[in-house]
């Protein structure tokens, strides 16, 4: 279980966005003026990939920096207890209430086959967490995360972590959208046995190494993930706009570092439009700079 909890940790914040506003194709941004005496850097993450090393303009930027902010604060010793108690459905609801026999029988399956224990172990998991868990089996290659390498950073640094968001607001999000919701792209993914989201993620790294972050909003915004694609504002909108005076608060203390999935940065509620309408001067950074 402490095993499955640390993949829903790196997994749950894969979240994507619908409205896009064209920007360069850049992963790394310097944020400058608006009062701050020192640029701090906004840094868009994949969650989980074949390969998070970190490129020389990343490490430039991490060096000039005093300390990581990260979506949460995922050096939190209390995680992962944190974790436990929002993970499950509340009022009794449980996965075999809301499928069929078949549907059932499938995602068990799938469990089995991927995960190496039954469903039924996961009864009363949240739907979303519960396809959160296969979230590593759809890319073939041992699963490394850009967070764990920040962390890492951080530690050699001495610098602290910390959070945009507490762990808990991440999950209230999931009591927001419907389990009846949740479950329709839990049934998809085991239909097909993964076989949709395996090539939809592969398309999705090969435009993350091309740093295209508009179209990364594109690929995300699939009618395919139901759970994702209704329900943006919670997902990603309101987010964005709660962070930006938490954005705002750490930057003006000091350098920072701010790590957050790239789904975040584009588009017009995207956290890079929203931190220029609040008068910062945010621009790409190429490996050359």
């Amino acid at each position: 279980m402490k095993y499955l909890l640390s993949l829903l940790v790196i997994a749950i914040t894969a979240t994507t966005s619908l409205s896009a506003q064209k920007l360069e194709n850049s992963t790394l941004w310097k944020i400058e003026g608006n009062g701050l005496n020192k640029a701090s850097y906004l840094f868009g993450t994949i969650h989980i990939t074949c390969d998070a090393t970190l490129e020389n303009d990343v490490v430039k930027a991490l060096d000039e920096t005093k300390q990581i902010v990260l979506e949460i604060d995922m050096d939190d010793p209390d995680m992962q207890v944190k974790m436990m108690k929002g993970m499950y459905m509340k009022d009794g609801k449980t996965l075999k209430s809301m499928v069929n026999d078949e549907d059932y029988q499938a995602i068990d399956s799938l469990f089995i086959n991927n995960m190496g224990m039954s469903v039924k172990m996961l009864e009363n998991v949240k739907p979303f967490f519960l396809t959160s868990m296969l979230y590593p089996k759809f890319i073939d290659c041992p699963m490394e995360s850009f967070e764990a390498e920040l962390m890492k950073v951080a530690k050699e640094q001495n610098e602290e972590i910390f959070g945009l968001e507490s762990i808990e607001d991440q999950i209230n999000v999931f009591e927001v959208i419907p389990y009846e919701d949740q479950v329709k792209d839990l049934i998809r993914t085991a239909k097909d046995n993964m076989a949709y989201d395996k090539a939809n993620f592969a398309k999705l790294l090969s435009i993350y190494k091309d740093e295209n972050i508009t179209a990364m909003l594109d690929i995300l915004n699939d009618d395919n993930y139901s759970s994702v694609a209704e329900y943006q504002d919670e997902l990603l909108d309101n987010r964005n706009i709660n962070w930006i005076p938490k954005i705002k608060e750490h930057a003006e203390k000091q350098a920072t570092f701010f790590g957050v999935g790239a789904g975040h940065l584009a588009g017009e509620n995207g956290v890079i439009n929203l931190l220029r309408q609040a008068g910062y001067t945010v621009t790409a950074v190429r490996d050359s700079e």
